[in-house]
């Protein structure tokens, strides 16, 4: 059934809250703990549909897995513990379960398909394709453009390492390439030009693998085994991203969101929203199952606009439509470049971002990697569509905070796929 969020002005926003657990950090967890020898325990797990689709896949494949709630338990048969699935594996709308999963099925002895939604399935997949035949993978797609898409057919096994460079900053593709290196008899080596988030590699590591890290270069030694742990999931700094913008744009509000991720590769908000004024004070920070994380607290602010290019957009990349609308009632032009990356998301993030903020009122020039968005401006409550994208259908109900009249984005029940109880949670801090 379609679901409709609607949204009204706020006369300001109060409150604690814990943001849900981290969805990379949620969908690694699974992985290293299906492939890991006995029981890996995920406490603060997310239960979104992205990472319960995860899960689905690896039971296809034999491995116990129970989720009760914000808890998860697997139940890992070892490095060579999977077995090859009776029907073609589901990613649903997840483009980390089919990008990630391909590395670790291009290790194995049997032949699988792996699909998804109709959005995965207009998702490129040739970028893991690629350096995953290098390593001896058999990897079958559809075929538009001399691009490769799911439905994939993955044939695995006998891998060699290989040392690739990155096209492109992508923790995908690297994560892929290194979960393939487990299965490959050597070293394999992934080098980027920019530094994209490392979730992988700290899990690796808090599980007992052997990996370094060198800078920009990643490397990891096949055929080891490692066992199972206790891993404590952060809150998600992306679905945090919401609430941070929520409350220095809301007049009179104060916010305080507890056992928030602040992995480096992945703080570029603080950053952003630091140079545009934001009034943000981390503290109690602290390290666990080697992820860093901290309570924030965040109080209405004036902002002023930014030029975010080069480094930073790796590192925002999921919080550019976010920042967009914080953008739109900034101070002076706020420009984003370098960012095309956002075109084969869930949706053209970039396209859909201009299309719906101009639904609003606002002025907002569509770039081919970016958007140019003067401010502040006045927005308009409207009729909004999300486009079946999770971050579209939140960043434009944070707009609707700020505008006059009613908001509606149709569509909003995508949001499940990364922020399950989000509305309800938005609801119980106005005042």
């Amino acid at each position: 059934m379609t679901k409709f969020l609607r949204i009204t002005p706020t006369l300001g926003l109060k409150g604690e809250i814990h943001i849900p657990g981290d969805k990379s950090i949620s969908h690694r967890a699974i992985m290293l703990g299906a492939l890991a020898r006995g029981e890996t325990i995920v406490n603060n797990f997310l239960p979104s549909a992205d990472c319960l689709a995860t899960a689905e896949c690896f039971r296809a494949m034999g491995i116990g897995i129970e989720v009760r709630g914000m808890r998860c338990e697997v139940r890992g048969n070892g490095l060579k513990g999977l077995m090859g699935p009776k029907k073609t594996l589901d990613a649903g709308n997840s483009g980390t379960t089919i990008r990630l999963l391909s590395g670790i099925l291009a290790g194995q002895e049997f032949e699988v398909k792996i699909t998804g939604d109709e959005s995965i399935q207009r998702r490129p997949m040739g970028r893991i394709a690629k350096p995953l035949r290098l390593m001896g993978a058999s990897i079958e797609g559809k075929i538009r453009n001399s691009e490769v898409f799911a439905p994939l057919k993955i044939i695995g096994g006998g891998l060699c390492p290989i040392r690739y460079e990155l096209p492109v900053p992508s923790a995908q593709v690297k994560s892929a390439i290194l979960l393939a290196g487990l299965f490959a008899n050597g070293e394999t080596v992934v080098v980027e030009n920019l530094t994209s988030r490392d979730h992988t590699e700290r899990m690796l590591t808090h599980f007992g693998g052997a990996i370094k890290v060198t800078g920009r270069e990643s490397r990891v030694t096949g055929c080891q085994e490692f066992s199972g742990q206790e891993v404590d999931v952060p809150g998600d700094i992306s679905s945090a991203a919401f609430f941070l913008i929520a409350g220095l744009l809301a007049p009179n509000s104060e916010l305080k969101l507890l056992n928030v991720g602040l992995n480096p590769t992945r703080t570029g908000i603080i950053d952003v929203l630091h140079r545009m004024g934001a009034s943000i004070e981390v503290i109690r920070e602290r390290m666990l199952s080697e992820e860093p994380r901290a309570d924030i607290i965040v109080r209405s602010s004036k902002l002023g606009a930014v030029k975010l290019d080069g480094e930073i957009i790796p590192r925002i990349i999921d919080e550019i439509p976010i920042i967009a609308v914080a953008a739109t009632q900034a101070e002076g032009v706020t420009e984003i470049r370098g960012a095309k990356e956002l075109r084969i998301k869930e949706s053209d993030r970039i396209r859909t971002v201009a299309s719906e903020f101009r639904k609003l009122g606002a002025e907002v020039e569509e770039l081919e990697d970016g958007l140019r968005i003067p401010g502040p401006q006045k927005l308009k409550g409207a009729v909004l569509q999300s486009y079946g994208d999770h971050r579209i259908a939140m960043s434009m109900a944070i707009a609707g905070l700020v505008a006059t009249g009613a908001t509606t984005i149709e569509n909003a029940d995508c949001i499940e796929t990364s922020f399950p109880g989000f509305e309800s949670l938005l609801d119980s801090l106005r005042q």
